[in-house]
C-alpha cells in the first residue's frame, strides 16, 4: 500500500472525481435522493456546471501562461528596440494581471466544487434495495428456532436479578444510556471479545488497538458527520472542549478532535490490508429512539472489535462476502438465532456501496436486533485519504512508470465483528434460566466461551452447553 504522507497533519486534500460526477449527474442524483443524502437542492448538476467551467478558465489560464512565457521571449531578444520592449513590458503586466485574475477565480471555484463535491455520496450497488430499513432483503438465517417472545425474558431484568448490571450508579455518574457491568456480566464481556478474536485471527486478521479520539476532519474523510447537517439533529459524536491556553494553543495548533463512533476511522488510517481492531466506540444519539434506549442496547459507549480490510479494486466484492462468512461462524459459535440483511438505500450512510446487516433474536425486547453489520466502501474513504496501491509484474517486480500509469485508489471494507453489549444482550435473553415460578436462577452460555471465560464459577450461575 502506498500513502502520500506518513503524518496525517501532512494529509492532502481528497481526490474527488469530478469527471465522474459531471459525466453521470442523474444517476448521482438519483442515487443521493434514494439515500435521502443531506444535499443542497441541485448539488449534482452544480457540480457538473462547475467543473465545465472550471475545465474552461483552465485551458485560458494555460494560454495565458503559454502567451507570457512567448511575451518574456521576446523582452529578452528586444535589448536593442526600446519601443518594441516597452510594448512587450507592458503586454506582460497585463497578461500578469489576467493570470492572476484567472487563478483566483479558478480557486474560488475550486473550493465551491471541493465542498459540494465532498457531500455527494457513495455509488449503490444494484442489488440494493431502494427505500427505508423496512425494505431490507433477508439473504440467509442461522441458528436454532427462535425463542417465543416474553417480557420475562428481558435481559435487564435478568441482569439485575443476577446482579450482572448497574444501570442507576451508571445514570448517577454520568447520565443515561451509560452503565457498570458486574461479576458475571463484566466477565462475559471479556470472553466475547477474546472468543471473536481468536476467530479473526484463524482467518489472517492481525489484532491491533485503536485510539479512541481522532481528528474531526479524519471522521469526515471516512464518512462520518461529526455533526448532524440537519438542523435540530442530534449530534453524531462526542467533541473534545479544547481548554488549552491560547497562546499555547497557536503555537502547537491544537486540533479538534472527536471521540471515535467506531474503530473503523482510526483503521482507515492505517492503510494496512485485514486489519482488526479492538476500540471503544462512542455514541452521542445513544437517547434518541424510544424503546431502544433501554438497558445495553443502545448506549453511549460500548467495546467493539471492527474487521477492516484493504483490498484491490478488483477483489472488494471477493473481500466482502469473505467478511459476511466470518462473521457468520462467529455467531453460529455463539448459538444465537440470527438472520442476515441487505440493507436498503436508506441505510446505507455515505461512504458504503453495499452494506449486510446481522440481526439476532432478542425475545426479551420481542424482535430481532442488530448485531452487527459489514460495510463495502470501494474507493469512498481511500479517495480521502489518499490509499493507493502499486500492481506488482508477475515476476513481482514494481511495473516501471509508463506501465504502471497513475496508480489507482484501494477500496476499503469493515465489518463488525462483536458489537458486546448487543451480543450480551441476544446471549442474556436467550439464554437466561428461569424456574417454575419465573424467578431468575442462572444462565446457559455457549460452550465456545468457556476457555476465555476467568474466574470460574464461584456463584455457580452459569452453565455451559
Amino acid at each position: 500500500m502506498h500513502s502520500t504522507s506518513a503524518e496525517y497533519t501532512a494529509l492532502q486534500r481528497p481526490r474527488l472525481d469530478y469527471r465522474d460526477i459531471s459525466e453521470n449527474v442523474v444517476y448521482k442524483s438519483h442515487n443521493a435522493f434514494n439515500r435521502k443524502a443531506p444535499l443542497p437542492v441541485g448539488a449534482v448538476q452544480t457540480v457538473a456546471r462547475l467543473y465545465e467551467e472550471q475545465k474552461a478558465l483552465n485551458r485560458d489560464l494555460n494560454a495565458r501562461r503559454h502567451e507570457r512565457t512567448a511575451v518574456g521571449e521576446r523582452i529578452r531578444t528586444s535589448s536593442k528596440d526600446p519601443q518594441r520592449k516597452q510594448a512587450a513590458l507592458d503586454e506582460a503586466k497585463s497578461l500578469k494581471a489576467e493570470i492572476t485574475g484567472l487563478e483566483e477565480r479558478i480557486g474560488r471555484m475550486e473550493e465551491e466544487l471541493y465542498s459540494l463535491a465532498l457531500a455527494i455520496p457513495n455509488d449503490t450497488h444494484p442489488d440494493v434495495p431502494v427505500g427505508p430499513e423496512s425494505v431490507a432483503v433477508t439473504i440467509s438465517t442461522h441458528g436454532p428456532e427462535p425463542l417465543p417472545a416474553s417480557p420475562t425474558r428481558d435481559h435487564v431484568s435478568i441482569c439485575r436479578a443476577l446482579d450482572l448490571i448497574d444501570l442507576e450508579a451508571g445514570a448517577s455518574v454520568t447520565g443515561s444510556s451509560w452503565y457498570y457491568l458486574k461479576n458475571e456480566g463484566a466477565l462475559l464481556e471479556l470472553a466475547l471479545v477474546n472468543y471473536a478474536l481468536s476467530v479473526a485471527m484463524q482467518h489472517g486478521y492481525t489484532p491491533v488497538t485503536t485510539p479512541d479520539v481522532v481528528r474531526t476532519d479524519f471522521a469526515r474523510r471516512c464518512g462520518f458527520q461529526p455533526r448532524d447537517p440537519v438542523e435540530g439533529g442530534s449530534t453524531q459524536m462526542y467533541h473534545l472542549a479544547n481548554n488549552a491556553d491560547p497562546a499555547e494553543d497557536a503555537q502547537h495548533n491544537h486540533p479538534e478532535l472527536v471521540l471515535t463512533g467506531t474503530a473503523e476511522i482510526p483503521l482507515a488510517g492505517m492503510f494496512a490490508n485485514r486489519i482488526l481492531g479492538l476500540g471503544h466506540a462512542f455514541r452521542a444519539e445513544a437517547g434518541a429512539r424510544g424503546v431502544d434506549t433501554r438497558g445495553l442496547y443502545r448506549v453511549h459507549q460500548f467495546t467493539k472489535l471492527e474487521l477492516f480490510a484493504v483490498t484491490d479494486q478488483e477483489t472488494s466484492g471477493e473481500a466482502m462476502e469473505a467478511m459476511r462468512k466470518l462473521q457468520a461462524e462467529i455467531f453460529e459459535g455463539l448459538g444465537l438465532s440470527f438472520r442476515v440483511l441487505e440493507m436498503p438505500t436508506e441505510e446505507l450512510g455515505a461512504s458504503a456501496y453495499r452494506k449486510y446487516d446481522a440481526e439476532a433474536w432478542m425475545p426479551g425486547r420481542g424482535g430481532w436486533g442488530e448485531i452487527s453489520s459489514t460495510s463495502n466502501c470501494t474507493d469512498f474513504q481511500a479517495r480521502r485519504l489518499h490509499i493507493r496501491y502499486r500492481r506488482l509484474t508477475p515476476s513481482g517486480d514494481k511495473p516501471s512508470a509508463e506501465e504502471s500509469g497513475r496508480l489507482p485508489f484501494a477500496h476499503t471494507l469493515n465489518g463488525t465483528a462483536a458489537a458486546v453489549p448487543r451480543l450480551i444482550v441476544a446471549l442474556i435473553e436467550n439464554g437466561g434460566v428461569l424456574d417454575e415460578s419465573g424467578a431468575v436462577v442462572g444462565m446457559r452460555l455457549p460452550r465456545t466461551l468457556e476457555p476465555f471465560w476467568v474466574g470460574g464459577n464461584p456463584r455457580g450461575l452459569i452453565t455451559w452447553v
